[in-house]
């Protein structure tokens, strides 16, 4: 169960981080899309480990193939299969805690709901399987951008080291410029000096990821349990790591504001607001503003220190984690966090494309 995400533009996927490969199956995409393969490839690349010295150090290639629903690189409207194959899996890094439950991982909760895990990297659970969400979600953001949607994402924080400054002031372009992924170069730089020095450490450390969608028109989303906030907020709180969404702008904490300071007056026809507190969404309907969003992660679960825990026959343990791990997985994430907009968002447009109130 949970497998597929999506109503109409519909994503289930498999895999697990040590299996021999994860993939997935993207069902209603409409058929003629020319589909930019390459552009699919950047994104995940963006994604995979070892891509700088403040990621992990598993090397993996994250070459995708299609196995079905493209033809001459146009999908056909068929299911579209994929595959990612596992190249760098360490399963022996694993080995010493197969039957510890690993503070704050899913290791137990696994093993309670099904009375067995795969404790090669976490199984299921890992953040692995975010690559398929990366696919679908870059087939997403190409259907969008012909509909005039534009998303895009960055780390606005790590720790304690956060850009203060507003989005529309800066240079969006310059994401990609740092291995942080933050278009402020100097907040960058403070940004890296935090994420090494808690690497050192053996220690790690939490962010925050910024994510705007612009060109959105008035209408998507429905009115009462499929607000389109609601929607986005339950695929940003699938990224594993993510335990804050909230949604709405313009440097003020909302919920300890007054109305008369946060309201939006509406100042054109096209529903152009002076102001976006909203995030682009008013009654979960998009009003054409900017869909403007903010998700909170938690540090990484596996840090490089000794810790304390219990076995699966309820012994108290020591143990000290092996492997490859990031001491931050906010910049990695960015593609992430930008894949899941764009299937929240795509879902939206086609559901509104069925169902007028």
């Amino acid at each position: 169960m949970g497998n597929n995400f999506g109503k109409i533009f519909r994503l289930t996927t498999f895999g697990e981080s040590h299996g021999k490969a994860i993939g997935g199956i993207i069902d209603g995409c409409p058929s003629g899309i020319k589909i930019d393969i390459d552009f699919i490839q950047s994104q995940l690349d963006r994604r995979k480990p070892g891509q700088s010295k403040i990621t992990t150090q598993r090397k993996e290639s994250d070459k995708v193939e299609f196995l079905s629903g493209l033809f001459e690189g146009v999908s056909t409207g068929a299911p579209i299969g994929f595959i990612i194959k596992n190249e760098d899996a360490k399963s022996k890094d694993y080995s010493h805690i197969k039957d510890i439950f690993r503070p704050s991982h899913a290791d137990f909760t696994y093993q309670k709901k099904y009375g067995l895990r795969d404790y090669r990297g976490g199984g299921r659970a890992s953040a692995r399987d975010t690559a398929n969400w990366v696919v679908a979600g870059s087939l997403a953001q190409q259907i969008l951008s012909g509909l005039g949607v534009s998303i895009t994402a960055f780390v606005s924080s790590v720790g304690s080291v956060r850009f203060n400054k507003c989005y529309r002031s800066v240079n969006l372009s310059k994401i990609d410029e740092n291995i942080v992924r933050c278009p402020d170069t100097e907040t960058a730089i403070r940004m890296i000096k935090e994420v090494e020095k808690t690497k050192k450490e053996g220690d790690t450390i939490g962010g925050e990821i910024t994510c705007i969608a612009t060109g959105v028109p008035v209408g998507w989303g429905e009115p009462v349990f499929e607000k389109l906030h609601a929607e986005i907020g339950k695929a940003m709180l699938s990224i594993n790591a993510v335990h804050g969404f909230k949604y709405g702008f313009e440097g003020y904490d909302i919920s300890s504001t007054k109305g008369s300071v946060v309201n939006d007056v509406v100042a054109e026809q096209d529903g152009t607001t002076k102001t976006n507190f909203s995030g682009g969404i008013l009654g979960g309907i998009s009003n054409g503003n900017d869909i403007y969003c903010e998700l909170a992660f938690k540090p990484v679960a596996t840090i490089m220190q000794t810790q304390k825990s219990i076995n699966t026959h309820g012994e108290e343990v020591e143990f000290t984690a092996k492997g490859r791990h990031d001491a931050c997985v906010v910049p990695r994430a960015v593609p992430i966090v930008e894949s899941m907009l764009a299937l929240s968002l795509l879902d939206a447009y086609l559901k509104s494309k069925t169902n007028k109130i």
